[in-house]
């Protein structure tokens, strides 16, 4: 076994270092976030806090669990994922695995239809009135019909057909009497682990994520997600302190008003702890429909 020359020790040492510094630079905003929500908040305010909580309490996470839309807005977010997602995985699915065939004679000229769209679109007004008119407002379906199709992940999906699944498996399959679809259940869909959980992942982030198309689109409470939610709480704690000011001790004020700026790190810790609880075990998979799908032409 041929040993690393010293250019290549110096090399793999440049890159460690160079890693570990971007591993750095990258994670502590993300601990930072962390110690700074279960710190007090007037060492928040004066920098006391960098790697470890400084006067630890929870009152930030006390002010957001004692709203009781929050139980709610988790629910709400939730449902809106689960349903949301498997839509999108079907739609998906059902747009790029027929885009995959050489056989399928139209499938360049839908593949133009869906890039066009990529480019122009109706915009806000005409999407909200479409959305109105098809009586959806203010219902499930407003969050999850009309982003239900994304060309961007039918592409990548489609790229993974064409490329991972080999043709060969088609004809043994019609030559036992297999159809289309019993084909794409039986054969194509447990071959397509990786980039079914790549699509699951980016599915499930952005309907948990969703915060504009429930602005737009929702106005009962009762419906609102955990991001909405979540603003709430902060602009009802800054309209509270904004009303009392007069009316209050001075130190008491000053508490308030640490108080609103420790409770936005707690926002984020709330609205991010489920997705990173949950990636760990999709990691593997994330990574390996990634490459197989973007790196085979």
């Amino acid at each position: 076994m041929i040993g690393d020359t010293r250019a290549d020790k110096v090399f793999f040492s440049i890159n460690y270092v160079f890693l570990t510094l971007a591993l750095l630079v990258t994670l502590y905003p993300l601990w930072y976030i962390l110690v700074s929500s279960f710190s007090n908040a007037n060492d928040v305010v004066a920098l006391r806090v960098w790697i470890w909580p400084v006067n630890f309490n929870i009152d930030a996470y006390e002010a957001i669990f004692n709203s009781k839309q929050l139980v709610t807005g988790y629910i709400n977010s939730a449902i809106y994922a689960v349903v949301g997602t498997i839509i999108n995985l079907l739609v998906t699915i059902l747009a790029a695995y027929p885009l995959s065939r050489r056989d399928f004679l139209p499938r360049n000229i839908i593949m133009a239809l869906f890039a066009f769209t990529m480019l122009f679109s109706g915009g806000l007004i005409p999407s909200y009135l479409l959305v109105r008119g098809l009586g959806m407002l203010d219902t499930l379906w407003a969050m999850v019909i009309p982003g239900a199709l994304s060309v961007w992940n039918v592409v990548l999906m489609r790229t993974y057909f064409h490329t991972s699944i080999p043709e060969d498996l088609l004809e043994a399959a019609q030559l036992d009497g297999c159809r289309d679809g019993q084909y794409l259940i039986r054969i194509v869909l447990p071959l397509s682990g990786s980039i079914i959980a790549v699509m699951v992942l980016f599915f499930a982030v952005g309907h948990w994520n969703s915060y504009f198309t429930a602005l737009i689109y929702l106005s009962k409470a009762s419906m609102f997600p955990l991001q909405i939610v979540l603003r709430n709480i902060l602009i009802q704690g800054q309209a509270d302190a904004t009303m009392t000011l007069s009316s209050m001790d001075p130190r008491e004020v000053l508490r308030i008003a640490n108080l609103r700026n420790l409770l936005k790190y707690a926002l984020i810790v709330v609205a991010s702890a489920p997705l990173l609880a949950v990636y760990p075990f999709i990691q593997k998979y994330f990574i390996k429909g990634i490459m197989l799908g973007a790196l085979k032409g």
